[in-house]
This record gives C-alpha cells, sequence and structure tokens, in this order.
C-alpha cells in the first residue's frame, strides 16, 4: 500500500511514437504511466490504412537507423524479433525514374553501386562515391554520437569541446546539395544524392550537409521495412508498455494541460469530457508548436487574464502570456503533402517497392515548396508499393500504392488556407478549391509515371484515399498541416529548437526581447517544472528513429530532474551534486566524451541547468577516444573505409590543409569556436526577435 502511495505518475498526452516510446521507458523506471490519445489508433502519423485487403502506411514507410530502434527495444529488455517485429530489407534501395534517362538504382550492395556509378561518372567517380560516403560516415555517427544522445538545453551544450571540436567537420553551413557537388559531376547523380532531404521536410539546396547521413544509413545500413506495415514497431512498443503497466486510453481528446496555482509546475491535464487527470509529470507528445499555442493555459494574444473569454482559464491557473508561443508558429516549418492511397487492379512490374519521381526543373520544383509555399506546376514525388516487399500489403495478384507529393504547408496557424498552385503571370493563385489542388496533383503524378515507366495507373485504380495538408493538420493537429514539424535549418536545431523541458523562451520577464532571449540561450528561459515534449519539433528532431532517441532523453531527463535512476544503460556522465560524485557505470560509453556535468540550483527559478566542462581524458586515465560503434574506427578522422581522413576528399584540399598543424585531438580553436557561435546566436536572436516583436 505504501509503495503504491509514493509511486511516480506520468500522463503521457499523444500516442505517437516518441509518445508510446517514452511511456514504457517510464513504466520500467517504476512510474505509473497513462497514456491519453485523441484519436482511436496509436502511432500518429505511423499508423495504417486498410480498404479491403489493402494496406497503406499513412506516413512512414521505410525504416533508417535500425540501430536506433534496436537500442530501444534492448533498454526495455526485449528485442524486435521477441516481439515479433520481422524486418524485411528493400533491394534495391530506390529506383530513380529520370525524364530523358534510363532508370537509376541506388541499393547497399557495393557491386550494384560500382555499375551504377561508373555508368555515369566513369571509374574514377567511383573512388569519388567512396569519398562521399567517408563524409556521410563522419557526419552519420557524429551525429549519432554527439547529437542524438545529448541533450542541448542551452548554449552551454552548444559549447561542450567534444561538440565544437567536430562543428566543422558536420558541414551545417553549407547545404546537402553543395555537399555532394563536391563529390559528383553530373546533375544525375548530385540529385540522386539530394532528394533524401525531403525526409527532413527541407530542400537539399538550404538542407545542411550535415544530413548526408540519411545517404549513409540507407546505402550502408540498407532501408527495411517491417513486414504487416510500419505500425508493427509502434504495436511492439505499446505492448511492451502495456506489460510494464501501462494504461491506453484512445479517443480521449485533451482540452489543456492543468498547471499549479503558483503557474510553475504542470499537475495533470483537463480532459474535453471535463475529467481531470492528475500526475506527477505531464509529457506532451502533441506536435509541440500546436501544445504550446492551443494545451497551455494561455493563447499567445491574451497578455492579461479575461473570465471573460470562454477558452481563458481561471487567472491563478494563468501563466504568464508568452511571445515564445508566438514566435514558435512564425518559425521556418517543414513542408506538407498531398498524399494518394492507391488500391489497384493489378501488379505494375516496372514499379520497385520505393520510387522516386524528380521535377525536369529540380530547384525550381523546391523552391515552389520552401520558399512560395506552393503545389509545384511539376512536383518531384515519393511512390511506394509496399506490396512489392511485403505481400501481405494487397489481395494476390494486386498492387497497393502510397503517393507522397511534397507542397507547401498551410498559411497560417489558425487557417486552413493554402497558396494553391501557381497563377498564370503576376497573378498569384489563392484559390481554396482543394478538390481543384487534389486533381491537380493527381493529373501530374500519372502522367510523371506514364512518360517515365509508360504504365498509365489511372484505369487501375479502383479506390482512392487522400490526405491533404488540411487532413494532416485536422486529424493529428499538426501546425500548418507541415507534416514533418518544425525545419531543420541550423538556427532550428541543437539548443535553437524547442528543448525537451518546457520554456517561456525567455522574453517575458521585463528584460526586453534581447536580453530575454540571450537568457533563454543560457537556460535561463523560464518554465513551468515537471512539463516535457517529446516529438518531431522538439530536439533531436523528427523521423521515427530520431524520435526513438528522443524519448531516451525525455525519459532520462525525468528521471533526472527527480533524482531517480535509470534503469538502462544510458549516456554515463560522472556527475557531480554539491561536491559528491556518483560513480561511472559504463566504462565504454564514458570513453565517448569525458564529461562532468554540474548542477547548478538557481535562485530565481527551480528549472535545472545542466552545464558542461570538459574532464581531460588523459587526466581520467580514459586513454585514446573510441566510438564504441565503430569497430573499425581508430585514431580521431579515421574511419573504417580507409585511412584517409574523413574531410581528405576531392575539392577539401583547402579545408585538409586548414587541419594539418592543429594539434592531434585538438581541433577549432577554442575562443574563435566560442565567438562565432556567440555572435551567430546573437545575430539570429536579434533577427527572429524583431520578426515576432
Amino acid at each position: 500500500m505504501d509503495s503504491e502511495a509514493s509511486q511516480k505518475t506520468a500522463i503521457v498526452v499523444g500516442a505517437g511514437v516518441g509518445g508510446v516510446a517514452t511511456a514504457a521507458r517510464l513504466a520500467k523506471a517504476g512510474f505509473k504511466v497513462t497514456v491519453v490519445e485523441k484519436n482511436d489508433f496509436t502511432g500518429g502519423r505511423c499508423s495504417l490504412i486498410h480498404h479491403e485487403g489493402y494496406r497503406f502506411d499513412q506516413g512512414p514507410s521505410l525504416l533508417l537507423l535500425p540501430s536506433l530502434f534496436r537500442e530501444t527495444f534492448a533498454d526495455l529488455d526485449t528485442s524486435l524479433e521477441k516481439e515479433g517485429v520481422e524486418l524485411l530489407k528493400c533491394d534495391p534501395n530506390y529506383t530513380l525514374h529520370y525524364p530523358s534517362s534510363d532508370p537509376l538504382i541506388l541499393s547497399s550492395d557495393l557491386a550494384t553501386m560500382y555499375d551504377t556509378i561508373t555508368h555515369h561518372e566513369g571509374s574514377d567517380g567511383f573512388t569519388r562515391y567512396l569519398a562521399f560516403l567517408r563524409e556521410a560516415h563522419a557526419h552519420y555517427h557524429l551525429s549519432v554520437q554527439h547529437v542524438l544522445h545529448r541533450d542541448f538545453n542551452s548554449l552551454f551544450a552548444m559549447m561542450r569541446p567534444s561538440f565544437l571540436r567536430h562543428l566543422l567537420t558536420l558541414h551545417p553551413f553549407e547545404s546537402i546539395y553543395a555537399r555532394a557537388s563536391r563529390y559528383f559531376k553530373t546533375e544525375v547523380l548530385r540529385r540522386a544524392f539530394t532528394f533524401g532531404s525531403m525526409y527532413m521536410g527541407m530542400s537539399p539546396f538550404d538542407a545542411p550537409g550535415t544530413y548526408s547521413l540519411l545517404q549513409y544509413t540507407e546505402l550502408v545500413e540498407g532501408i527495411w521495412y517491417p513486414k504487416g506495415g510500419f505500425h508493427k514497431v509502434v504495436e511492439a512498443l505499446v505492448k511492451v508498455g502495456e506489460r510494464l503497466g501501462v494504461e491506453y486510453r484512445l479517443s480521449t481528446p485533451i482540452s489543456r494541460i492543468l498547471l499549479s496555482d503558483d503557474r510553475k509546475r504542470a499537475i495533470g491535464v483537463l480532459l474535453d469530457s471535463g475529467e481531470i487527470m492528475e500526475a506527477d509529470v505531464v509529457i506532451c507528445n502533441a506536435d509541440l508548436v500546436y501544445a504550446y499555442n492551443n494545451l497551455l493555459p494561455f493563447t499567445p494574444s491574451d497578455s492579461t487574464p479575461s473570465k471573460s473569454t470562454p477558452q481563458a482559464p481561471t487567472p491563478p491557473n494563468k501563466p504568464p502570456s508568452s511571445s515564445y508561443a508566438a514566435s514558435l508558429s512564425s518559425r521556418s516549418s517543414s513542408c506538407s503533402s498531398i498524399s494518394f492511397y492507391w488500391s489497384l487492379s493489378t501488379t505494375i512490374p516496372s514499379l520497385t517497392a520505393h520510387n522516386i519521381f524528380l521535377a525536369s526543373a529540380y530547384r525550381d520544383s523546391f523552391d515552389d515548396i520552401f520558399k512560395s509555399q506552393l503545389i509545384p506546376s511539376e512536383p518531384s514525388f515519393y511512390l511506394n508499393v509496399p506490396s512489392r516487399i511485403d505481400d501481405s500489403a494487397a489481395p494476390a495478384g494486386k498492387d497497393a500504392i502510397v503517393v507522397l507529393v511534397p507542397v507547401g504547408h498551410l498559411l497560417e496557424s489558425g487557417s486552413d488556407e493554402h497558396r494553391g498552385m501557381e497563377g498564370d503571370g503576376e497573378e498569384e493563385a489563392t484559390t481554396q478549391d482543394w478538390d481543384a489542388m487534389v486533381n491537380f496533383a493527381r493529373i501530374e503524378v500519372l502522367k510523371m509515371v506514364k512518360e517515365r515507366t509508360g504504365t498509365d495507373l489511372e484505369p487501375l485504380i479502383v479506390n482512392e484515399r487522400v490526405n491533404t495538408p488540411k487532413d494532416w493538420k485536422s486529424i493529428f493537429n499538426l501546425d500548418k498541416g507541415a507534416i514533418l514539424g518544425l525545419s531543420h535549418s541550423f538556427f532550428n536545431v541543437l539548443c535553437f529548437r524547442p528543448s525537451a523541458c518546457h520554456s517561456w523562451g525567455g522574453r517575458d520577464f521585463g528584460l526586453g526581447w534581447l536580453i530575454g532571449g540571450l537568457l533563454s540561450l543560457l537556460g535561463y528561459g523560464g518554465g513551468v517544472a515537471n512539463l516535457y515534449f517529446v516529438g518531431a519539433s522538439a530536439h533531436p528532431g523528427t523521423g521515427v528513429p530520431i524520435c526513438l532517441a528522443g524519448g531516451r532523453l525525455v525519459a532520462e531527463q525525468v528521471l533526472r530532474d527527480l533524482e531517480m535512476e535509470t534503469p538502462w544503460g544510458g549516456v554515463d556522465w560522472k556527475i557531480k551534486e554539491k561536491g559528491t560524485e556518483t560513480p561511472v557505470d559504463d566504462a565504454a560509453e564514458a570513453k565517448k566524451d569525458a564529461v562532468v556535468l554540474i548542477w547548478e540550483d538557481s535562485k530565481k527559478r527551480k528549472q535545472k541547468v545542466w552545464k558542461d566542462e570538459l574532464l581531460g581524458d588523459r587526466k581520467a586515465g580514459l586513454g585514446e577516444r573510441a566510438d564504441a560503434g565503430e569497430k573499425g574506427k581508430g585514431k580521431e578522422g579515421k574511419d573504417a573505409i580507409g585511412e584517409k581522413p574523413v574531410d581528405a576528399a576531392p575539392g577539401n584540399d583547402q579545408e585538409s590543409k586548414s587541419k594539418e598543424g592543429q594539434k592531434e585531438g585538438g581541433g577549432l580553436d577554442m575562443l574563435t569556436a566560442i565567438g562565432i557561435i556567440l555572435w551567430g546566436m546573437l545575430l539570429f536572436w536579434f533577427v527572429r526577435s524583431g520578426q515576432d516583436s
């Protein structure tokens, strides 16, 4: 009885991938967890659509970074295999259909890639391809080690020497297209190795070069598909959580998150039904921008409590009005999509499991989406045939097809208005005729498929289901219908991205927007205790495996805040608190980063700030730094592909020379790096806050 009374409780709002993973982790840590979900299904966008024997993945349809999936299940004392999840390898990875050339095959098979590369760029092209992989290898492993498994709650996290020394190696200030152009001469291959930025909801001409890590995991680890649909992974996590005691309440929308009378703690949620649920902590897996503007007990424009406003809570439960919520809505978002789900009367042999159709005007197509928020006049799109890899996705002798056409997001958070299609001449399209817009996208898709494969799909479609930007918004509460949350530009990631802990953004303390913004970056933005966020728009970012990593970060943050033990192998940092030091449990993980986390208890607030300081590897007796996940990697800057430094590639001579003469393991001069970042952040907050004013 006493044990039950002392058991910590948690409410998870939303049963998306990040929500169900966090729920299972907290249940394993001893929490009594309840998940409330507005829809009658789990998984959020990672869910299924069924129609008379046909099955479609509503959102994600390819499994990348399999190690992060295995890590999640291993931390829960199980595995994908034990939970009945069978992963099928997709080969080839993709078939790219170009307007005036034969289809291009991308594969994790090296011999296949040799044929593909040399066909377009000769034998020396394959050497450059390996150099591209070498760079992408560095992006991948450095990102996993220093970003996906690390919190970035403040500027101090950005100042970790272990991170700063690799900052330029990650190429965050160059676009992925610019980086690919250093290795490939032909436009065909430049496009083939950059279209993947669509998975981050960004144009390849704007996405940081770091995201070539996506091409790396596809080409080296392969693309996988869970038999029975991607929701099998979510289903398995739900079952694991239920075995650990998690309670799921579907079709249970909430109206707001409840705060204590002093407005400093989250204490539960208010359901639409009027029921109040209380808990020690609240984890919000709803769309972060939507949650800040709709689920927290205030509205961005409501500067003073108003009893006359029906949506306004009573004054004692109302926090200060925050410009931060409004600023989140004004941040750059990812794209939306018009997605078609087609049941076909027969199979289409010319289509593989994953097909890419790229617009002839490659850059213009992306500019229409991301700069003008339009439906492109000639779209680039992804066509998935799940029945090609998993015959249970369609009746025998038939195919199921999913077509994702990236389009601009909705214009405003509070409306369903879209800029539509490009007008004639100077006339800007303003049509809100969704039937016309969907029909335009359908015609363009069918035309491109017919022209490039010779197959006319239109007479073969026996049933169609469509999701538009306004559908994504209404079904999943996605701000502006942006299917991948906030954008992933440099100033929308790391400490610039909303963190797992709630924040008011620092600008509501009467100190002015500039000082407030800087305080927020330093970790003094102010916020509600016991309120956390996980999902696409929170750190570390979007995508199913990334949200799984986010679930781990959030769960570990909750446990640290409540001074509870982590029941799985975490990032083992030595922790100093008021002169005491806890032991390091995992020496192998300690070799990754010798870091001391200093605990600071601010008198002005009860928020916990983690400031990182370097603990010298030699002084700690840790010897050479090692990456436990890279068996072939030795000294810093060398990898399993070869002994050549990761940045020593064609076109990188200047960068390579700049690294000569630096001390081994040193990297960028510390004062210079800190100065660059500080000035960059100052400029960012100046521009951003000026826009919000």
